[in-house]
């Protein structure tokens, strides 16, 4: 499986690309580096803080550091706005590093589609807030966030 259609396909409504959304959610929090690069076309080019790179290796890599630091990652994605082939979104993830730390990330990512519904590029801006394990909100077994969990605007993120 190389470039198979990923539906919601563009052009985006306010329904299909929150579909989109959740999707890209549900496949994040499955922390599976291989099948998070799926999503995205085999060239697909992205900035994810400071580090710009290309392709689905580079995406498997990244994520792969990312997830092997950042422990206990769960993340709400929340729709911000679409247009045609792109969709706007904030999200907010919480992890601990391997000394016990914990943070709430928060962010914004552009994302643009090519026609297969595949994510050719991804600009991530991501801010990182220490916590106390006691203020966490996101409280759900790993995994994808359960349909009753609270989003990011109803916790006031």
């Amino acid at each position: 499986m190389t470039d198979q259609a990923r539906p919601p396909l563009p052009p985006f409504t306010p329904e299909s690309a929150r579909q989109k959304v959740r999707a890209a959610e549900d496949g994040w929090n499955s922390r599976d580096p291989e099948r998070v690069s799926l999503a995205y076309t085999t060239q697909s080019k992205w900035r994810n803080r400071a580090e710009f790179i290309t392709g689905r290796k580079e995406i498997v890599d990244l994520l792969t550091r990312k997830w092997n630091r950042e422990l206990d990652y769960r993340l709400i994605k929340e729709l911000w706005a679409c247009a045609d082939n792109r969709i706007a979104v904030r999200f907010a993830y919480e992890w601990h590093d391997d000394a016990g730390n914990w943070f709430r990330s928060y962010g914004n990512e552009n994302w643009e589609f090519d026609a297969h519904g595949l994510m050719a590029v991804r600009h991530a801006s991501i801010n990182d807030l220490p916590i106390k394990e006691t203020d966490r909100l996101f409280h759900w077994p790993l995994g994808p966030r359960p349909d009753d969990h609270a989003g990011l605007s109803d916790l006031g993120l």
